[in-house]
């Protein structure tokens, strides 16, 4: 017959086996109840993401004279659903002008599949990282500003995805 003898070490291990499981915080009743998803959460405005911005920029076909493209997509929180007909307003630092100009800023509409791209000049670093700026301010759901940063100024594209939840 084998004996267990409990430890330190023993019941160390066993604690943590229980709280990696989830057990401790789901209890006995979560083993019983089927697993649901807990929705889609809001995107959080970025740090630095509304530098520059400028309210009601036009809708335009292209900023510049393109090379690069910002895409991304729209989606409503707690069911992920796409948002078609979404304003999204765009600007950055690049080959053709600051970001607080005029000229280097711009919007685009989402698609039926809550997409949208929009081809701008080549972004170019400032305060030593290339970055975009990217807007939602449309009024039905929260506004919320995104600045992702590039991994290398050689890159091409860049992408942004919107969460939002309703106003």
């Amino acid at each position: 017959m084998t004996m267990v003898v409990f430890n330190r070490r023993h019941f160390l291990a066993a604690g943590g086996s229980v709280l990696a499981t989830g057990f401790l915080a789901s209890g006995v009743s979560g083993l019983l109840l089927p697993a649901r998803a807990a929705g889609l959460a809001p995107t959080e405005t970025m740090s630095g993401g509304a530098n520059n911005y400028r309210k009601g920029a036009q809708i335009v076909e292209r900023i510049g004279k393109g090379g690069f493209w910002m895409s991304g997509t729209v989606r409503r929180a707690g069911d992920g659903a796409p948002l078609a007909g979404q304003r999204i307003q765009i600007w950055a630092h690049t080959v053709e002008g600051q970001e607080h100009e005029p000229q280097s800023h711009g919007a685009t509409l989402t698609d039926k599949d809550g997409k949208f791209r929009l081809e701008m000049p080549q972004i170019i670093p400032i305060f030593g990282q290339p970055h975009g700026h990217l807007a939602y301010d449309s009024g039905e759901f929260k506004t919320v500003f995104l600045r992702p940063v590039m991994r290398s100024a050689k890159e091409t594209s860049l992408e942004a995805h919107f969460v939002l939840q309703p106003a």
